[in-house]
């Protein structure tokens, strides 16, 4: 298992010879020699095959007079041996259109309506194709060989007849993409509207300056840095766990013995080991599909819970489950002590006398779970980031014998007029906070300060899920249901001195962030819920050492990417590439059913043979781990 499946770029022909698609007897061209070779199962061999293809251009004296002119080609067969690109439409022509009806497909090409405030930009090719213009058309985008891949119900490639007739289309695309997102015709004055003077370099990543993303590759190597993956390793399944009753909802990795599944109906308890987790231990069962503590008088119920976090050198967990299904918020959390298998406190979340929610809690720091004393923890909600204690004022700790709904204390914060939609956080190794919103901001607090934040960065129009952040705070990650977007928090101060966004205002230094994608196949292999969750960096918890890898999940896939590539600017994903540099070299670990969860153990489990900890993949019915290994 380790490959990636895409297959997109099979040989297209455009010989003299070929046939155009005819629907009433379904006779295709076919785009490559029929199904003879068996699939690439690694990604070397992907790689190996993708250098061997060449694709046949046609003549430009033959480029057909026809006003925006291309050849449409569909992708057949999915990821099966009789994969191919077969010719939908030999010449046919594409449009963009301003328009209130986007599945009107009878709509004239000339019927634009781009004085209206509801109208949107779609794409139309031919009589096939009519999509809104967005991010979920996955676009992609191969300038040497005048070629865009899309997905809209199904996967396409058009390929334009010369280097003008592409450059135009690409220009155009992103022109309606930014207006389609942002409500504003893409001009330098509307850009700077949405991106600010600061983060131009967002709007027009030609001209950014990536001096910062270079030299932060400078210090990954040292000698103690262990190589990621490479083309000669592979990822191998050590173990596969069936959960004890089923319904994984969510997975709760340990960095000493244990890790822990939270599922429909209980916690179980799974040993961690150098080559992933495996083995039966015990199991806390919840009752009813609900939980509650020990004291009857409790005023806390909730659903399952979906977050657990652990504490107190992993000895305790935190669980919090939303107050009504379907939505995050919730009015407090259950204290399970893991050695007895108990609830042993049940917390309210209250400011002032009144009630609140959160939507997610985290540790103070990426390496407080492993504390013994610790006793806080951030708690988010739309508009509040603040911290949880829970001793009360005069340091005791509080339980189910003296209160039936203790109170945690809120001693550090603020509550938002409004506006923030904040919708997920991390913490670095000292403690600094990223936080991910609703707009697609990503907002850099200080150890000292939740009030302001010291950068904001702009969104680039989809809502951020998930946010992750390396231990020294110089890379964060943020999750959108389309993309992954990576950026390097480093600047210059005045005085010469290299910092991170945590510690200071960036300035208009800084450099444009780099998107990790699926190719526009493999988002349609994906399966129905092809969205992105959850990615994160490797887990380190220590000075010095450097997460090697990014994993993200997204429907049947768990998605890796080699993090040094990343940030590799002369990689060959960046050449010829419009806009804002987007990788799509990764590895694929394909499960039968949709994946909960995909993240890697802590640094501490990777053993001599391998660059990585092992990978722990949960679905809803079972638990794989794979390690990375070198094949003979």
């Amino acid at each position: 298992m380790g490959g990636s499946h895409s297959r997109e770029d099979l040989e297209i022909s455009d010989s003299d010879d070929e046939q155009n698609h005819d629907e009433d007897n379904d006779k295709y061209e076919d785009a490559e020699e029929s199904g003879k070779t068996p699939p690439p199962s690694s990604l070397d061999e992907v790689d190996a095959k993708l250098k061997a293809l060449k694709l046949k251009y046609q003549s430009p004296n033959k480029n057909p007079s026809l006003k925006n002119g291309v050849k449409l080609y569909l992708h057949i067969g999915g990821n099966t041996p009789n994969a191919k690109w077969i010719v939908s439409e030999k010449l046919t022509s594409y449009a963009f259109i301003k328009t209130t009806q986007i599945d009107d497909g009878d709509e004239n090409d000339d019927d634009t309506d781009e004085d209206s405030t509801d109208s949107s930009w779609v794409l139309k090719v031919g009589s096939k194709i009519r999509v809104k213009i967005s991010a979920d058309m996955k676009m992609k985008m191969f300038g040497d060989q005048r070629r865009v891949d899309f997905v809209a119900e199904g996967v396409w490639a058009m390929k334009f007849f010369n280097d003008e007739d592409y450059g135009a289309f690409v220009k155009r695309f992103q022109d309606c993409m930014f207006e389609n997102t942002y409500g504003y015709e893409a001009n330098d004055e509307n850009k700077v509207k949405v991106y600010g003077k600061e983060f131009i370099a967002w709007a027009n990543p030609e001209a950014a300056d990536d001096s910062m993303w270079e030299d932060a590759e400078d210090g990954l190597k040292s000698p103690s840095s262990t190589t990621p993956i490479r083309g000669s390793q592979d990822l191998c399944e050590e173990f596969e766990e069936v959960a004890a009753s089923g319904g994984i909802q969510s997975l709760a990795l340990g960095a000493l013995d244990n890790s822990f599944l939270v599922s429909d109906s209980g916690i179980q308890v799974v040993k961690n080991f150098t080559h992933g987790i495996h083995g039966k231990g015990v199991y806390v069962n919840f009752s009813g599909g609900r939980f509650k503590g020990g004291s009857s008088s409790s005023s806390l119920e909730h659903s399952m819970p979906k977050k657990a976090l652990l504490l107190k050198a992993e000895t305790n967990m935190l669980l919090m489950g939303p107050q009504n299904e379907g939505k995050p918020h919730s009015t407090g959390v259950h204290q399970l002590d893991i050695e007895t298998g108990k609830i042993v406190s049940e917390w309210k979340f209250e400011k002032d006398g009144t009630d609140i929610t959160m939507r997610d809690i985290t540790n103070d720091s990426k390496g407080a779970q492993l504390d013994p004393s610790g006793s806080t923890f951030l708690g988010l909600d739309d508009n509040r980031l603040c911290r949880w204690d829970m001793r009360d004022r005069n340091g005791i700790v509080q339980n189910l014998a003296t209160a039936s709904s203790p109170v945690l204390n809120w001693t550090q914060g603020h509550q938002f007029s409004r506006g923030t939609n904040f919708q997920c956080f991390a913490t670095t190794g000292d403690g600094s906070i990223v936080v991910g919103s609703l707009d697609g901001r990503i907002r850099l607090y200080s150890t000292n300060s939740m009030r302001q934040a010291k950068t904001a960065f702009p969104g680039l129009g989809s809502p951020v899920t998930h946010v992750d952040v390396t231990y020294d705070g110089k890379w964060v990650l943020g999750t959108t249901d389309t993309y992954l977007i990576l950026v390097c928090t480093l600047f210059v101060d005045k005085g010469g001195r290299t910092k991170t966004g945590f510690q200071g205002r960036m300035g208009n230094k800084i450099s444009a962030p780099r998107l990790l994608k699926l190719t526009p196949l493999d988002s349609h292999l994906a399966g129905v819920n092809n969205k992105f969750h959850g990615a994160h960096f490797s887990w380190v918890t220590e000075h010095g050492r450097q997460e090697r890898h990014l994993v993200a999940t997204v429907g049947k896939f768990s998605v890796i990417w080699n993090f040094q590539q990343v940030k590799d600017g002369s990689h060959q994903c960046y050449r010829n590439q419009k806009g804002l540099k987007s990788c799509y070299c990764y590895k694929i670990v394909l499960k039968d059913d949709s994946i909960i969860d995909s993240r890697f153990m802590h640094d501490k489990f990777s053993v001599s043979d391998s660059p990585e900890a092992p990978l722990v993949v949960a679905t809803p019915m079972k638990v794989s781990s794979f390690s990375i290994s070198r094949r003979k």
